[in-house]
């Protein structure tokens, strides 16, 4: 009998569980969620990447479901008990009965927020059984070195400025000489400006943080005018119209420290390993599917 039964798993194995084919329509909504985020339609290797996480996303959810993991998690159970009210289904049960009528009507296979969760809570389980490796100190140095030019602090700039809008720029050489001729200060030449909705100082301010508030073409004229601190400068324009700017300090670009950047490294090293050992964990597991394509 125990040969029989060692026979019969040698030569006829139970079939395995089946993911996929993903079906028409939702090849479609990924066509179209590719090109409503990029403007171009999906090459079919691109494609080929969304259908393969689609299926390990199905997989992930039916892995689940075998496990009955949806019976313990107290978001499905909210979630089921929403969806029945919504449906008028309630009939003045209890909310146990509610849920298990829920689970009758197999609302939990249809439901994207379980579906989800259920993903989610697969997710956690297979990084438990596969935990990822923690970054050493040689690894937070190595991604240091390799990204450095990236890791650059970029210069900045702390500011004042004057601001003229297009029907005031005539009056801009009038200001410019008085504020010469009787050596004010920005604050105290700030009455003779327009307003400025963003403010009339800012600190330690980035190229970025500047084109925010004046726009690219300021950071770009404010750049090429060379700015040194503790000299006024301009006028220069912006898409708004015309600043005439103190300089109060320059700070300029430099390489970042180690320590500046280390969390940010350990962050996405971390990320990067957990990645790894999620889609190493994935892989397994399709071994215990037939996943087609």
């Amino acid at each position: 009998g125990s040969l029989f039964f060692y026979l019969q798993g040698l030569f006829f194995p139970p079939l395995k569980p089946v993911v996929g084919p993903l079906s028409e329509p939702r090849l479609e909504a990924l066509r179209q969620q590719w090109f409503a985020s990029t403007g171009r339609l999906p090459t079919d290797e691109q494609m080929d990447r969304m259908i393969q996480s689609e299926l390990n996303r199905d997989m992930l959810f039916q892995r689940a479901i075998e496990l009955e993991l949806h019976l313990y998690d107290t978001v499905v159970y909210q979630r089921l008990l929403r969806n029945m009210h919504f449906l008028q289904l309630d009939d003045d049960a209890s909310e146990e009965a509610l849920y298990e009528k829920a689970l009758e009507m197999r609302l939990h296979l249809g439901d994207e927020v379980i579906k989800r969760r259920m993903i989610q809570v697969m997710e956690q389980l297979l990084l438990a059984g596969n935990p990822p490796s923690m970054p050493s100190d040689a690894d937070i140095q190595a991604e240091f070195e390799r990204r450095s030019e990236e890791l650059r602090r970029p210069p900045r700039y702390s500011i004042e400025h004057l601001y003229f809008n297009r029907e005031r720029e005539s009056e801009v050489d009038a200001v410019v000489a008085l504020i010469s001729e009787q050596e004010l200060n920005a604050g105290e030449a700030r009455k003779l400006s327009s307003p400025f909705l963003p403010g009339y100082v800012f600190q330690r301010q980035s190229p970025d943080q500047l084109a925010r508030h004046f726009g690219a073409s300021f950071v770009r004229n404010l750049v090429d005018a060379g700015p040194r601190a503790g000299h006024w400068l301009g006028p220069i324009r912006s898409t708004y119209g015309l600043h005439y700017v103190w300089v109060a300090a320059v700070e300029p670009a430099r390489d970042a420290t180690l320590e500046e950047v280390r969390l940010q490294l350990v962050r996405d090293l971390e990320s990067r390993a957990r990645a790894a050992a999620l889609a190493e964990s994935i892989a397994a597991m399709r071994a215990d599917y037939e996943v087609r394509s």
